[in-house]
């Protein structure tokens, strides 16, 4: 009989692996709903500034695109979306996988309020890396509706980085930080807390295993309790990355003078204005992107680290 001496410890996955299947894991899932991304974007931007609204529904921006500006359209901004994800997603899921292995005792894991704090600080963490990839993301998915003449025509996202940096000063690359982080730690406080307190959940009935099925299902609670609690932060957001200075004047003064704004308007409920493309973004990026993060993970567990069968996931 082998001692405790002679016993391997547990293996796991090494930190800088979690943070590059966190990072290949939202990027593999952007590639599926960029398109959603540029409609809500142009569905939170309709009707800014007092102006007729634009747009009706969302099934009312993809006709329009797909109208005037053709399908590829859809995907325009998709470098920023990748790069974005290189950096945001790596870093949150790194940090996330990280403090949660850190805090988890060796037969229980954190309690849900832990994971909600661990959720606000990998995402204020990853949203400051990933904010001049979203300021060139915004951008870019909302150029198509400004008239020619005002196009800003970013090749990529590095144009649009380079540009920025020329063209307004590098500090522009970080406007709506604070909101972004803000609007971050509600996501990932509702999204990464609410994925595992849902997966934890399911797994202690009788009808769930730990497979794709079952992150399928926590993902999707994850996603709705998400896009609920973080819309009226990411429409702040939108428009201050988009807003432009006039006469030296910025439109908005703060993610405060953003939301008063809309609420007075174009009504309270506004600030939900684009719920169904973002639900049809957050949604299908959340299922797809804890899949592909449980199956990297597992796949890892199982062919390096040979422990095949055991919970390497979040």
């Amino acid at each position: 009989m082998a001692s405790k001496d002679n016993q391997k410890p547990t293996q796991t996955i090494p930190k800088a692996m979690k943070f590059v299947i966190g990072g290949t894991a939202g990027m593999a899932a952007t590639m599926f709903v960029q398109p959603f991304d540029l409609i809500k974007n142009r569905m939170q931007l309709t009707g800014e500034g007092g102006k007729p609204k634009e747009h009706k529904t969302s099934f009312h921006v993809f006709r329009s695109v797909i109208k005037n500006e053709g399908i590829p359209a859809l995907y325009t901004g998709l470098s920023a979306g990748l790069f974005r994800q290189a950096c945001y997603t790596t870093v949150r899921l790194g940090v996330y996988s990280s403090l949660f292995e850190k805090f988890s005792s060796s037969d229980k894991p954190p309690g849900f309020l832990t994971k909600a704090a661990i959720g606000m600080t990998a995402g204020a963490v990853g949203a400051f890396f990933g904010t001049p990839a979203e300021v060139s993301l915004i951008r870019m998915t909302s150029d198509g509706r400004l008239p020619i003449a005002e196009r800003r025509n970013y090749r990529n996202v590095f144009d649009a980085l380079l540009r920025i940096s020329k063209e307004e000063g590098v500090l522009t690359l970080w406007r709506g930080c604070v909101p972004t982080i803000g609007r971050a730690m509600v996501v990932n406080a509702a999204q990464l807390a609410s994925y595992s307190q849902a997966k934890q959940s399911l797994l202690s009935t009788k009808y769930f295993n730990d497979n794709i099925f079952c992150h399928f299902v926590a993902s999707m609670i994850s996603g709705l309790i998400t896009t609920a609690a973080s819309m009226p932060v990411d429409i702040a957001k939108t428009r201050i990355q988009n807003m432009k200075t006039i006469d030296g004047k910025p439109e908005y003064k703060g993610a405060i003078d953003v939301l008063a704004k809309v609420a007075k308007n174009e009504g309270f409920f506004a600030l939900w204005k684009g719920f169904t493309p973002y639900y049809l973004r957050l949604g299908p990026h959340t299922v797809l992107t804890f899949i592909f993060l449980e199956q990297m993970n597992q796949a890892y567990g199982k062919y390096i680290l040979g422990v095949a069968g055991k919970q390497v996931g979040l």
